[in-house]
């Protein structure tokens, strides 16, 4: 018979206490990831879900989407560490490196991300450039929105002078680009901008009528969408973060539905230099102080 004696033990249980700890701490290990709400939330959370499962594999613990109620909320959950990565507009990119001091790192963006639009919508005969917008309702998307408001705002008072604050008869923020479509579908304002990708998602999903709703003005190109960590997620797990995007493969069933729920053909490198133009066009606007 072998005996242990107590100080022998205790130090048996405590060693099996700490690897299972350790084990526990491992298990919940959590990867925690955000998104600007630019579409409905259950459009968000169908398009997250498989991107979710691939990362977790990728990166080798579970990775977790945490859904919020606005864009300032997607913002502050990076800023405050709530989260670890996002994915982001433009602007809210902007805001997000302004509140955290610097502390946010932009990792990928889609191919398309790179010359990005928006455009102008209506349903009113006679509405045919932005000049007709003067005393018009139109609305954007959520405040924060780069292509749902910055970008369609610097544009149309670059190209048509308007100031929408003056020369509109109301501004109105819809929140999100799917609602945007639905306010002008419906009647509720006289035009709206949103961005490109979305209004052509909802014409190839015939989710819109083109004999009714019209594009009236295209912008020109601009960066904008990109997934950002903060600065305090290891360069190891970003470098597996990176090549995991840039792995992804349309021609693989995975890689497929992933890039289609996306809406992008592949993902590229970026950083935080695509979006001098954003936050320059955001201080000239007056949104950013």
């Amino acid at each position: 018979m072998i005996s242990f004696s107590p100080s022998r033990t205790f130090k048996v249980l405590m060693t099996c206490a700490m690897i299972g700890l350790a084990g526990l701490s491992h298990a919940e290990q959590v990867f925690r990831v955000t998104a600007i709400p630019d579409e409905s939330p259950t459009e968000l959370a169908r398009k997250a879900a498989p991107l979710m499962k691939y990362l977790s594999d990728k990166l080798g613990m579970k990775v977790e989407y945490t859904p919020v109620t606005d864009y300032a909320a997607s913002v502050e959950a990076i800023a405050n560490k709530q989260v670890d990565m996002a994915w982001f507009g433009g602007f809210t990119f902007v805001q997000a490196k302004v509140r955290s001091n610097g502390q946010v790192i932009p990792l990928v963006q889609r191919a398309e991300d790179e010359k990005f639009k928006s455009v102008f919508i209506t349903t009113d005969p006679d509405i045919k450039t932005l000049a007709d917008l003067k005393g018009k309702t139109v609305s954007f998307g959520s405040a924060s929105s780069t292509s749902g408001h910055l970008m369609p705002r610097y544009f149309l008072q670059e190209v048509s002078k308007l100031d929408p604050d003056k020369d509109f008869k109301r501004v109105s923020f819809s929140g999100a680009h799917d609602a945007t479509i639905a306010a002008v579908a419906a009647g509720k304002v006289d035009a709206g901008a949103l961005n490109i990708s979305v209004w052509q998602k909802f014409v190839e999903e015939k989710k819109v009528d083109t004999n009714k709703v019209r594009v009236i003005y295209t912008t020109p190109e601009y960066y904008d969408y990109n997934w950002t960590v903060n600065s305090s997620v290891s360069p190891e797990v970003r470098k597996k973060l990176v090549d995991a995007f840039l792995a992804l493969d349309k021609n693989t069933p995975e890689g497929k539905e992933i890039l289609e729920l996306q809406r992008a053909s592949k993902f590229i490198p970026t950083k935080a230099d695509n979006y001098v133009g954003i936050e320059k066009a955001a201080r000239s606007a007056g949104l950013l102080k």
